[in-house]
């Protein structure tokens, strides 16, 4: 039986810390479907295709290893658990960087457990080196002008200082 999971989030931008987990998730199954969220609700900096599009080409430049998951990347606007049963996955992946996100986390599996028990949830720890690393907080350091270059990829940074140096 293959072993499918799925890696969601709304990736606005995406980060090494993301890439951290992607890595080490595609050892666990056969087939890694990162799910681009189409999340409108919380004000993207980049358009869901931008997204996907960066995704795709980060998870491109990751190096392979033997055993590794296949890994796709599609964009999703339906309910998570909905999602996950029409793509068969068996596992659902979310990165944990420090305690208040396991709180929420802890959250979400009970109510995902409660709408659809066959599908496990998984909790990778990012890297020491990248446990401190939010989308938030990287787009808000790129808006004022700072440095964001180690915690996301050369072209990760590049799209963020274009779009926070654009006329506005």
């Amino acid at each position: 039986m293959m072993r499918t999971g799925l890696y969601p989030g709304t990736f606005d931008p995406v980060t090494l810390g993301h890439l951290d987990v992607i890595w080490r998730a595609r050892r666990l199954v056969d087939e890694l479907v990162i799910g681009v969220a189409t999340n409108e609700g919380k004000g993207p900096l980049f358009s869901t295709e931008e997204r996907v599009t960066m995704m795709r080409e980060e998870v491109a430049a990751l190096p392979t290893r033997p055993g590794d998951a296949t890994v796709r990347v599609e964009p999703f606007g339906e309910l998570l658990m909905f999602y996950a049963k029409r793509i068969e996955a068996q596992v659902i992946f979310r990165g944990l960087r420090a305690v208040s996100d396991f709180e929420y986390e802890f959250q979400m599996v009970c109510m995902n457990r409660a709408l659809d028990d066959e599908i496990e949830t998984v909790f990778l720890m990012a890297d020491v080196e990248h446990q401190a690393i939010a989308s938030r907080l990287v787009k808000e350091i790129a808006r004022l002008g700072g440095d964001v270059s180690t915690f996301v990829t050369p072209p990760i940074n590049a799209a963020l200082r274009a779009r926070y140096d654009a006329p506005r």
